[in-house]
């Protein structure tokens, strides 16, 4: 390959894990273990951009094991966070429950303990139907048995100077005056509407008052109580601007990707870590947003999501996998003819890594031969028997109730040497496709 340089497999995916152990090296850290994290939102139905921070964070924790490291994923709930408002199509009813931790608000489903874990059960569901693998830690438990006191007592110790700092990072002049945490009010039951003004470190407790709280525009009033609060329960939490950093050093993390919308928190969180915790903030990536087909951010209260679980009724985890993985840099349009792209695309990349398709270029071919090796999370990738296309166009044609049986039997006319595991999900997500959708794009 001449003088062309390819780093393990040649993604970017070895790429990241390269520079995160060449950093970790000169931080002179121990790398007995290394561990990667991502954010699970917990406030709304998860859409496929929801799940690329765990599937991103997973193929670098297999990077990092390919390169010899023992590296592990961890998937953060984040369901001690308020609901702000009622994505698009749940019962009006949720009103009533604006400001309160998703983990503390009833399900509208009726099936988990909470809006939370459901939201959450939800993108967890679907990242365990692609084989990723993760150690989930819920906000709310890691709250309540005090996994973060040590983090949450030393940065309300030096609340001054976290406040200088969000300061000067964002403008935001709020938490030069008030604590930067957020209590659960004991008497309304809603995290947004506090203010905390006082720290016991002796006692570790916070004093709060439920003043109330302006949220996308909109005004709520605060019932008024005052009380105090323990720091080591779930009556509390740090805000945003302060809490990846508790995190990360509570569970020594070392690397985190994250979106450009959480840019400002990101670089306050990298200087609270630095500044107040003494713990150098975990290797980042910055990607962009998922966009719909008319070229708006996917939002789960705008109610334009596109969910993991609509993707899996058309096409493989792996489609989807690949998808994620091809690259991280710009904003991805995401619309459901992607999905039969993608089943095309994942055809042509398996093709390419058995040889039945030559690529002259040797980065190129390394790359791709790379992302598919990471689509099937390092284990085997099985060659193209039936292609895709082929049975979707078998599909189109086949009459209805009887399209399993005409497919095969144009498989064994056209000459195919296939098991049934070969082709049984693909006849139905191609059937799935022409019954429900229609006819399949170019």
């Amino acid at each position: 390959m001449g003088d062309i340089e390819i780093i393990n497999r040649g993604t970017w995916i070895d790429k990241v894990a390269y520079e995160i152990i060449n950093r970790e090296k000169k931080l002179g850290r121990d790398l007995s273990i290394i561990k990667t994290e991502s954010g699970l939102g917990a406030s709304g139905i998860p859409h496929v951009g929801s799940m690329a921070d765990a599937v991103r964070a997973y193929v670098v924790t297999l990077a990092l094991r390919d390169m010899g490291y023992n590296s592990v994923s961890i998937a953060f709930s984040d369901d001690m966070d308020g609901l702000r408002s009622i994505p698009q199509g749940l019962p009006k009813w949720l009103e009533d429950y604006l400001l309160m931790p998703v983990s503390m608000i009833p399900d509208p489903f009726e099936c988990h303990s909470s809006y939370g874990e459901h939201m959450s059960s939800l993108l967890r569901e679907s990242l365990d139907m692609a084989g990723i693998e993760y150690v989930h830690y819920s906000a709310r438990e890691v709250y309540r048995k005090g996994m973060l006191v040590k983090e949450i007592d030393e940065i309300l110790r030096n609340a001054d100077k976290a406040g200088e700092i969000i300061y000067e990072e964002t403008g935001q002049e709020k938490y030069l005056n008030i604590l930067p945490y957020y209590v659960v009010c004991e008497k309304c039951g809603r995290i947004y509407t506090t203010v905390v003004t006082e720290y016991d470190p002796k006692r570790k407790m916070v004093k709060y008052e439920c003043v109330g709280a302006e949220i996308k525009g909109r005004w709520y009033d605060g019932c008024g109580h005052e009380g105090w609060v323990k720091i080591d329960s779930d009556k509390g939490k740090l805000v945003w601007k302060v809490e990846f950093a508790a995190r990360w050093r509570a569970l020594d993390i070392r690397f985190e990707a994250y979106g450009k919308d959480i840019a400002d928190s990101v670089r306050v969180n990298d200087r609270v870590s630095r500044e107040i915790l003494g713990f150098e903030p975990p290797y980042h990536i910055r990607y962009e947003m998922f966009l719909d087909e008319a070229g708006r951010k996917i939002t789960k209260s705008r109610g334009n999501v596109f969910t993991p679980q609509v993707w899996y009724r058309y096409g493989s985890p792996e489609s989807l996998i690949l998808f994620l993985l091809k690259r991280f840099i710009g904003t991805r349009r995401v619309k459901l003819e992607t999905i039969v792209y993608m089943m095309r695309e994942l055809d042509y990349y398996r093709d390419v890594y058995h040889g039945k398709i030559k690529i002259e270029n040797p980065m190129k071919l390394a790359r791709m031969r790379g992302l598919i090796e990471y689509t099937y999370k390092l284990g085997p990738v099985p060659p193209v028997v039936v292609p895709y296309e082929v049975i979707l166009s078998l599909a189109e044609v086949a009459p209805e109730g009887k399209e399993r049986e005409f497919i095969l039997k144009r498989l064994d006319k056209y000459g195919y040497k296939y098991k049934p595991d070969d082709v049984e999900e693909l006849i139905e997500y191609a059937v799935n496709w022409v019954r429900e959708v229609g006819k399949p794009p170019l």
